[in-house]
C-alpha cells in the first residue's frame, strides 16, 4: 500500500504524527550514520532506543570481545554495550526480549577470565559491564554495619583496597583478585579461606540482579529468594548482577605465610583435613598443590638455598607436594602467633627440615598471584586450557593414583597443579552450585599455560582424565564447567536440574543470557 492510499484510507492525520515520525527517522539514520554498517543479526529497532549512542558495531570493537583467558575459543559479538549505568542494560535486555521472534543473545563481559567461551555470545550483545564503573566513585560503598556494596563490575583488588580503607575485609576470597564481582559470584568464588568461611557466594547478604526480562530485582535469603539461590553459582543464567552487597570483617594487618613439604600423599591429604577441621582456630587459609623438579624455582618465596634444597627433594621422589598455609594476626595477637604453630607444626607430618616461612602485610598475602605474574617472564600471549574439578575425599587416593601417579607423570605435566579440601557444610545447597555430596571434598585445579601447538595435546589430556573418572566410578563435578551436551549438564546439576529449568523459565524464558556457557540452546 502507498503512504499516499494510506492517507487516503485512514482520512486526515495530524501534523504532529508526521513530525514525530520525520524524528525518529532521522535519529535512525544518524545513528546509522554513525555506527556504520548495522548488523543483519540485530534488530533496527535497536537504532531508536536512548541507549544507542553506547552501541558500538565496528569490527576492532567487536573483536576485542571475542575471545577470553583460555585464548582458544573465538566468537565474535554483533556489536557491544557500553553501559553507564545499570538501567541501560536492562533496556538492552527488554528490548531483546520484546523483539522475540527477532531476538538476540546478550553476555555480560567482566574481566574475561572464562576458559571455554562460556562468556563469548556469537552474533549477539556483549556488555561491556566494565561500563558502569568507569569514572565513577560511587559503585563500592562501604557499611559500618560490616558489609559493602560493590557493583557487578568491580574487581575484587578494588573492593579490598576500599574496605581496608575502613579495616573491614571480605572473609572468602578467590587467589586472583583481578577478576569481577558477578563473574566469581556467578560461577563460586573459591580460594584457601573457603574451608572456613565458605566460597564467596556464601557471603553474599543481598543482589541487584537484571533478569532476561529486564526487570531488575533486589533479591536475598528473605525477598525473591529463588532469584537469590538461583543466580548465586547459577552461571549467569537467570540474570545479570549489577550489585552484591557482600559479608565483612575486620581486617587482620599482617599474615604469617607457611608452606610446608611431603613426599607422602596421604600425609599431605591427612595433615589438609586435619587442618581444616580444627575446631581451635589457627590457620585461617590451606591451600596446597604438587610440584615437579622442573616446577621448583617458580617461587619468589623461596631463597635460592631453600630452591636448591626444594629441587633435590623434588628431584629424589619424582613430584612432591606441599600444603600452603595463612595466619593471619594483628598487634594484639602477634604474640601469640609463634607460640600457636610451635604447638600445631607438633602435630603435622610434613618432612623435617622442609617447613619455610614468611612474614607479609595481608594485601600483598591476598594479592600474591599478581604480585607473583608482575616478576614472571613468561609471555602473555598464552594459552590456558585449564581443568578446574571438585573430587570427594573418599576418592582423592584413587584420584592421586590414576592422575597424579598415573596420567600427569606419563605426560610430564605442565604448570601448577592446585589440591586442597573444603567443608561441605560450609557451602548453602540452595545456591545452583554444584559440589560432591560428602562432608569433605577436594579442589583439583589443573592450570597450565600453553602455545598453540600445546593446546590439543593438553586438551587431550583432560579428557583423558575425565574419561579415568568416569571409568572408574568418581562422582566429581567439575568447577568453571564446560559441558556441550544437555544430558551432561542435567548430570553435573543431579537434584538440582528441575529446579535451574524452573528458575530459567521463570526469569529467562527465552533463554538470552550467557548462551557461551551452552546449557540451554532453545527456550527451556
Amino acid at each position: 500500500m502507498s503512504a499516499l492510499m494510506a492517507v487516503q484510507r485512514l482520512g486526515r492525520i495530524p501534523a504532529a504524527f508526521f513530525l514525530a515520525l520525520s524524528l525518529v527517522n532521522s535519529f535512525v539514520f544518524s545513528a546509522v550514520d554513525r555506527l556504520g554498517t548495522w548488523p543483519a543479526a540485530l534488530p533496527e529497532g535497536l537504532l531508536a532506543l536512548d541507549i544507542v549512542d553506547k552501541i558500538q558495531v565496528d569490527p576492532n570493537t567487536t573483536a576485542r570481545f571475542s575471545t577470553d583467558f583460555g585464548g582458544h575459543s573465538q566468537a565474535a559479538p554483533a556489536a557491544v554495550l557500553y553501559p553507564s549505568s545499570p538501567d541501560d542494560i536492562a533496556t538492552l535486555v527488554r528490548f531483546a526480549y520484546s523483539s522475540s521472534p527477532s531476538s538476540f543473545s546478550i553476555a555480560a563481559h567482566g574481566h574475561g577470565h572464562s576458559i571455554r567461551g562460556q562468556a563469548l555470545v556469537p552474533g549477539g550483545v556483549v556488555v561491556d559491564m566494565a561500563s558502569l564503573g568507569r569514572g565513577r566513585s560511587d559503585r563500592i560503598n562501604v557499611s559500618s554495619d560490616w558489609y559493602v556494596d560493590a557493583g557487578g563490575e568491580q574487581l575484587w583488588i578494588d573492593v579490598l583496597r576500599e574496605t581496608l580503607e575502613h579495616g573491614l575485609s571480605p572473609r572468602s576470597w578467590t587467589d586472583y583478585l583481578y577478576l569481577t564481582v558477578g563473574g566469581t559470584l556467578s560461577n563460586a568464588g573459591i580460594s584457601g579461606q573457603a574451608f572456613r568461611h565458605g566460597p564467596q557466594i556464601s557471603n553474599v547478604y543481598e543482589l541487584d540482579v537484571i533478569t532476561g526480562k529486564g526487570d531488575t530485582i533486589t533479591c536475598s535469603r528473605e525477598e525473591n529468594s529463588d532469584l537469590f539461590y538461583g543466580v548465586l553459582g547459577g552461571l549467569g543464567q537467570f540474570g545479570i548482577i549489577t550489585r552484591a552487597r557482600i559479608a565483612l570483617e575486620p581486617a587482620p594487618q599482617r599474615v604469617r605465610w607457611l608452606r610446608l613439604f611431603y613426599t607422602d600423599f596421604s600425609s599431605f591429604t591427612g595433615d589438609q583435613e586435619l587442618l581444616v577441621s580444627m575446631t581451635e582456630k589457627v590457620f585461617d587459609y590451606v591451600e596446597g598443590q604438587l610440584l615437579t623438579e622442573k616446577d621448583v624455582g617458580n617461587s619468589s618465596f623461596f631463597s635460592d638455598n631453600d630452591t636448591e634444597k626444594i629441587k633435590m627433594l623434588a628431584a629424589e621422589y619424582g613430584g612432591i607436594y606441599f600444603v600452603e598455609g595463612g595466619v593471619y594476626y594483628g598487634p594484639a595477637t602477634a604474640s601469640m602467633v609463634d607460640r600457636k604453630l610451635e604447638s600445631l607444626l607438633k602435630r603435622l607430618s610434613f618432612v623435617p627440615g622442609f617447613a619455610f616461612t614468611k612474614d607479609v602485610a595481608y594485601i600483598s598475602f591476598l594479592n600474591r598471584v599478581q604480585e607473583e605474574e608482575t616478576h614472571s617472564t613468561a609471555p602473555e600471549d598464552v594459552l590456558h586450557p585449564w581443568l578446574n574439578m571438585f573430587v570427594p575425599k573418599s576418592r582423592i587416593r584413587d584420584f592421586e593414583m590414576g592422575v597424579f601417579k598415573g596420567i600427569l607423570k606419563k605426560n610430564n605435566p605442565i604448570g601448577l597443579v592446585l589440591i586442597y579440601p573444603f567443608n561441605k557444610n560450609k557451602w548453602d545447597d540452595k545456591m545452583s552450585a554444584a559440589i560432591p555430596d560428602e562432608e569433605v571434598f577436594y579442589t583439583i585445579g589443573l592450570l597450565p599455560s600453553a602455545t598453540v601447538d600445546d593446546w590439543k595435546y593438553l586438551d587431550s589430556q583432560n579428557d583423558e582424565i575425565l574419561r579415568f573418572c568416569h571409568q572408574e566410578g568418581i562422582d566429581f563435578k567439575q568447577y568453571l564447567p564446560h559441558y556441550t551436551t544437555q544430558t551432561d549438564w542435567k548430570n553435573h546439576f543431579g537434584l538440582k536440574w528441575d529446579a535451574f529449568v524452573q528458575l530459567k523459565r521463570r526469569y529467562d524464558p527465552q533463554a538470552l543470557l550467557s548462551p557461551g556457557q551452552r546449557i540451554f540452546t532453545s527456550s527451556p
